[in-house]
């Protein structure tokens, strides 16, 4: 809608300044053209703004012009209050700074669109922890936070996943992120961009440096390159594994992340067909819990992983290994 365009212009121009025309554009999905038009009906309406031509030009507003119009529609305003229920706030320490920002727009929202705001954050509960997970620890990210906005190099001490002790590094941290109800750190060491979960850090520490990141790389595009390295891990081993069906929601709970493709399922029989990926034979043993409810075709070697690690179980609990209560 035309009215919608215009105020995101109004709104973009207090947030940028100046901006080229062809910038909004691009923004908003229209011509140049558009815009200029759009231009002259915002001046119709009494905003003071105008075009600046020649190289540094743009559209801009009068300095000093502001207004308190949000244009927030009823679903803008459901999404703000959905947004508040993520849970991430608390870890940052803008519990209350959200509380009070969300009683704002609450003041500033159109009468109509009150109700159905107030009523979406009476109605929508969102949970970032998982079914069966552990304990949520305590994680305090103050000062990777500090470091992320002040824009410093951090000394963290860190802990790997089967380190028996943390280690020191000095790195390069472009933001955190908070996939799943788990903080992560990304950060580059020496130019090679790292990902470090918050819950392995035993101590971080802002440095006095000045970050150095690499040039024209954002936060965005360096998670988006470690999320691939994570989910495109090569090597490791293909398993075709057939489970029955009666516990095969429970299967996709605990091992959907080791899925390769979509099981095949035909609707029929007792058993459903699944190819997953896993690191080593170690990592196979994920499988092992299910008991006669998940039976490995292929590998050999992971069918006579499983077989190894039934019979350990059968001799721990036969007493055929020395141990006594």
């Amino acid at each position: 809608m035309k009215s919608d365009r215009l105020l995101s212009v109004l709104l973009l121009l207090q947030t940028r300044g100046r901006v080229p025309a062809r910038e909004l554009a691009e923004r908003l999905d229209v011509s140049v053209r558009t815009i200029y038009r759009d231009i002259e009906a915002l001046s119709g309406a009494g905003v003071p703004v105008y075009a600046e031509r020649g190289r540094h030009g743009g559209i801009t507003l009068l300095p000093g012009y502001r207004t308190d119009v949000t244009g927030l529609t009823a679903d803008e305003s459901r999404a703000l209050f959905i947004l508040a229920a993520q849970g991430a706030h608390a870890a940052l320490g803008l519990d209350s700074a959200i509380g009070s920002a969300l009683r704002k727009v609450m003041a500033a929202l159109p009468a109509p669109h009150r109700p159905a705001a107030e009523l979406t954050s009476r109605r929508i509960l969102v949970e970032s922890s998982r079914w069966m997970g552990p304990p949520p620890r305590e994680i305090d990210v103050s000062a990777l936070q500090d470091a992320v906005f002040a824009d410093r190099r951090l000394r963290i001490r860190y802990r790997h996943s089967g380190a028996d002790a943390p280690r020191t590094y000095t790195v390069d941290p472009y933001g955190l992120v908070c996939k799943a109800g788990v903080w992560y750190l990304v950060a580059d060491r020496r130019a090679v961009p790292r990902l470090f979960r918050a819950d392995r850090m035993h101590a971080a520490t802002v440095t006095g440096a000045p970050v150095e990141r690499r040039q024209g790389v954002e936060l965005a595009d360096a998670w988006a390159v470690l999320k691939r390295q994570v989910e495109e891990r090569p090597g490791g081993i293909a398993v075709t594994a057939r489970v029955r069906r009666s516990r095969f929601d429970l299967f996709l709970r605990m091992c959907g992340a080791s899925l390769t493709e979509h099981p095949e399922d035909d609707g029929t029989g007792d058993w459903i067909t699944v190819r997953l990926g896993y690191g080593g034979l170690g990592a196979a043993r994920s499988l092992a819990p299910f008991a006669d409810h998940v039976q490995v075709l292929d590998p050999p070697e992971v069918r006579a992983e499983l077989a190894r690690c039934a019979a350990a179980i059968t001799a721990l609990y036969a007493g055929t290994d020395g141990a006594r209560p």
